[in-house]
């Protein structure tokens, strides 16, 4: 039996929709919608299903699979992500962010960042943030499988982000809330909810912004969103927004919507504002505002480095790491301890003024250690989009092998080639195995095995 509706909530939701709050409250006791993001990066068969009108890799499923036991899942062949939340993605559709820079303040477990690491190709970057390091360590993982490479996962408090003043051409803050907008798929989100959290989080939600709003280069695009009902969180907080920065916003470009979508829309100040309802669109409750900042001077940013990690390579080991990618040319190693990581040329400057000022929990993509001249490889740089295919074999593999891989259990020799090989799943590798004579040795992390029998 599920949590009823909490009454405060019901009572707040009445004052602002009228009549048309019983829709709601109707449509929150229905079963939630399944959706997933496809990569566009990674080719896979993919999940039949109808398309997320404003999100073009979105699907939603008829039904709910075992995620967990599907091998694509765990290749980054695509993301599960609430419909609703892809949205983020259509309304920076009229950027060209190809090579810029974007902050993702308030970032697990991941699923928007992975859509701006998207958007900014592999010359671009995204800083994607959080302040828990549990949840930063599960976001590190999730931007590994999508395979970018061009993520640094960050765990620091907003105003240490803020002091990269002027930085970034797109900053989202997709900020904690109380959560109202999940009240269909998670009960304990009804049972947690008070009278007092819209308030509390609306508080910091400001400061989150005030810190956001430092880090963003004049001219670039602020996103701000909840997955919440209530105009105290959402309108609110844009309004507070549009008094506190007054002329230093303007007006985005305008998005259109479809009405078939079934989202409501608003202009707040320069602010456009995007409701989602459960009795209107396909998704979860969710609300999304954007605009810009206006142009004007720029802040040089100067943050002095707290530490020196970053060591150039020898040449013979960058030439062998080299053949491990597609576009050498493209590409710059560096060693942490006696980590090798790759990163595009154009940003490694970047990822070493954060990494040496601020928390970093991952960044690039880990390629490995060198062992008698040769690159022993890192479970990431398999799921890497960017890596030479030919380098080492990929050897397909049917679903039962490949959950007995994931499983980190013993693989069969038969079919992979003495050394390293890559395993592929339905054409989307899942990891390496290295054949030694008659045996295999599972290179699957131990801490990533699927424990679900």
């Amino acid at each position: 039996m599920r949590t009823p509706l909490p009454e405060g909530f019901k009572l707040s939701m009445e004052g602002e929709l009228g009549a048309e709050a019983e829709a709601l409250f109707a449509a929150l006791d229905t079963e939630p919608l399944t959706s997933i993001r496809l990569n566009p990066f990674k080719s896979a068969e993919v999940f039949e299903g109808e398309a997320v009108g404003w999100s073009p890799c979105g699907r939603y499923l008829s039904s709910r699979p075992q995620f967990t036991l599907d091998p694509l899942l765990h290749g980054g062949a695509y993301y599960v992500q609430e419909a609703s939340s892809q949205f983020v993605g259509y309304l920076l559709k009229g950027l060209d962010l190809e090579g810029c820079r974007v902050l993702d303040m308030c970032a697990a477990p991941g699923g928007k960042s992975t859509i701006y690491s998207t958007l900014v190709g592999r010359s671009g970057l995204v800083v994607a943030n959080d302040i828990s390091r549990s949840r930063a360590l599960a976001l590190a993982d999730n931007v590994q499988r999508w395979g970018m490479g061009n993520v640094v996962v960050t765990c620091n408090q907003p105003s240490h982000i803020g002091e990269f003043e002027h930085w970034f051409d797109v900053v989202a803050v997709d900020a904690p809330c109380s959560g109202e907008g999940m009240f269909r798929k998670m009960d304990e989100a009804r049972s947690e909810w008070t009278l007092s959290s819209p308030a509390v989080c609306a508080e910091r939600q400001r400061e989150i912004l005030a810190q956001a709003w430092r880090a963003l280069r004049p001219g670039g695009t602020l996103l701000y969103s909840t997955c919440t009902f209530n105009s105290l969180e959402d309108e609110g907080v844009v309004e507070w927004l549009a008094s506190e920065y007054g002329e230093e916003l303007e007006a985005s470009d305008r998005v259109d919507l479809d009405e078939s979508w079934g989202i409501v829309s608003r202009v707040i100040g320069p602010f456009q504002c995007f409701h989602f309802y459960p009795h209107k669109a396909q998704g979860e409750g969710f609300f999304a505002a954007v605009a810009r900042k206006a142009e004007g001077p720029s802040r040089r940013t100067n943050v002095k480095p707290r530490r020196k990690l970053f060591q150039m390579l020898a040449k013979a080991d960058e030439a062998e790491v080299a053949r491990w990618v597609d576009t050498p040319e493209r590409v710059a190693f560096r060693l942490v301890g006696d980590m090798i990581y790759s990163y595009d040329r154009s940003v490694v400057d970047d990822v070493v003024a954060l990494s040496e000022s601020l928390s970093v929990v991952y960044s690039g993509v880990s390629f490995g250690q060198i062992f008698k001249r040769k690159l022993k490889p890192e479970h990431p740089l398999s799921l890497y989009v960017g890596m030479n295919s030919s380098v080492v074999p990929s050897v397909e593999v049917d679903l039962d092998t490949a959950l007995t891989f994931l499983r980190r259990g013993d693989v069969a020799a038969a079919g992979f080639e003495e050394g390293i090989n890559r395993v592929v799943y339905r054409g989307v590798a899942i990891g390496f195995v290295k054949r030694i004579g008659a045996r295999c040795n599972n290179m699957y992390p131990k801490d990533l095995r699927i424990l679900k029998l």
